[in-house]
């Protein structure tokens, strides 16, 4: 056994490079500063009730002149959002026009109080927000289309609306989650929306401790929240906020993170689903085909003209946005890669010429390590148990922190690598910097690299679009 540790890796930005997303948007604004294709104006429309309406414009007035700090003894943790402007951090503003927001009666919402959260409750739900998105998005005005959910139906389905992935009782109908669904159903209307809770706008609204079925978003400072809010509508919008930095000298990349989903009935076990990103994190959505559990290990994998068409797959979406093939191509998988796995991905990458395939297998691990004091060991820590096996703190102590921020001890991210071309630190480093590109999150200390991550947001929300079906490409529609 040996101990590595890895730096934190940092991110490029429009004028400079930093390890952290909210000091580097402060100090050398976004990747695509000064692009044509920046996004200088977004025009946001928002659904919801008249109250939710208000309440939340009003709040995207107050950020937009800032919102200061949490008073804290750790302030690279806790920064202040510095409001959001054409002359501040993203050279960008938000537009809002009541042309843009559309009220739903409150009476609606009454109307599914005596259904609970039940699956009918659900649909009927999600209806009413997608008759209003249907009206916005034909205006062809909003650049993202913000659902302000009212408390009425947070108490009502808080289980649905949450971001839990509750299971249903054996013999019952399947919970429906109202934010994939909705998702799902929008995307046919071409503007990505963004689900907002009410304590987004307003931290003293809470759900009544036994409507707590799930646990919902953790309770965030409401700098953070104003960070993380815009930093996904202005990548929404087509904005890139930053990027991997790459050397010159360096192979261009593709990763590609696969994961499974069962369907809605549950009658075709687990779908595979794949992500593709470059080094902008401009990720494109690939549905692959049907999986199986394996019957010695109990894990999902895919036959190897399955792995091998979902490779395919990825690649040319990859060719269809960039033109061109990577030099190397890096699989993160959810499951251990069976041998068919393995022959299908490499006669696949055969087939298109290319020599560097590395596969890799992230997981949760039990295994962790116990470090002096009162803190966990630090993020970044690697534990390597063989050539093949690691196990890696991608949440851990954050000494740019002065802390460890999170509230229990930290899962560990275990790595198995089926196949590779780099050392252990080299992959262990990569996966650490692809933590950070999680458009949704602006603290840097993600658990999974956006591969997994994205994937599996995906395949929640791809277990609502019936087979056949079209589907957006772009991943802005799923995060």
């Amino acid at each position: 056994m040996k101990i590595d540790f890895i730096d934190e890796p940092e991110l490029e930005f429009g004028a400079g490079r930093h390890i952290d997303i909210r000091f580097g948007l402060m100090n050398y604004g976004p990747l695509d500063l000064g692009e044509c294709s920046t996004p200088k104006k977004i025009s946001v429309g928002i659904v919801g009730t008249s109250q939710t309406i208000d309440e939340l414009a009003a709040w995207l007035e107050k950020c937009r002149n800032g919102i200061a700090a949490k008073s804290s003894n750790q302030p690279n943790l806790f920064v202040k959002f510095p409001g959001f402007r054409e002359d501040n951090v993203l050279n960008t503003t938000i537009v809002l026009n009541q042309q843009l927001q559309r009220a739903v009666a409150n009476r609606e919402f009454d109307r599914l109080a005596g259904l609970g959260g039940s699956p009918l409750a659900v649909q009927r739900a999600v209806e009413v927000f997608l008759d209003e998105i249907k009206g916005l998005s034909e205006k062809r005005l909003a650049n993202v289309i913000l659902c302000a959910i009212p408390m009425s139906l947070l108490k009502q389905q808080g289980e649905a609306v949450g971001v839990s992935d509750a299971e249903a009782p054996t013999n019952e109908q399947p919970v429906l989650d109202f934010h994939h669904l909705l998702k799902a159903k929008a995307m046919e209307h071409g503007v990505p929306i963004q689900l907002i809770l009410p304590m987004t706008w307003d931290e003293t609204k809470r759900l009544p401790q036994k409507a707590r079925k799930v646990r919902l978003r953790s309770s965030q400072d409401e700098a953070t929240r104003a960070w993380n809010l815009h930093v996904a509508m202005y990548y929404k919008s087509g904005g890139i906020p930053w990027r991997l930095p790459r050397a010159a000298t360096a192979l261009t990349s593709c990763h590609v993170g696969v994961s499974f989903y069962e369907s809605l009935d549950k009658a075709r076990l687990l779908t595979s689903v794949a992500q593709v990103f470059n080094e902008r994190g401009e990720g494109t959505i690939v549905r692959g085909g049907p999986a199986k559990l394996g019957k010695d290990d109990r894990q999902p994998h895919l036959s190897e003209i399955g792995a091998h068409d979902i490779f395919l797959l990825a690649l040319k979406a990859y060719r269809r946005e960039h033109r061109t093939l990577p030099a190397r191509i890096v699989i993160h998988k959810s499951s251990s890669f069976s041998n068919a796995e393995l022959s299908g991905f490499q006669s696949a990458a055969e087939s298109l010429g290319i020599e560097l395939l590395e596969l890799l297998t992230l997981s949760d691990r039990a295994t962790r390590l116990f470090r002096q004091g009162a803190y966990p060991p630090l993020r970044g820590t690697l534990l390597s148990l063989s050539d093949t096996e690691h196990v890696f703190y991608t949440r851990g102590s954050v000494d740019f922190y002065q802390t460890y921020p999170g509230l229990y001890a930290p899962l560990t991210l275990g790595i198995k690598i089926a196949k590779g071309e780099h050392a252990p630190h080299f992959l262990a480093e990569e996966i650490l910097a692809l933590t950070k590109m999680n458009w949704n999150k602006t603290q840097f200390d993600g658990f999974e690299p956006i591969t997994l991550h994205a994937a599996r947001q995906v395949g929640k929300i791809l277990k609502y679009v019936p087979d056949g079906d079209s589907i957006r490409e772009d991943y802005a529609f799923y995060m």
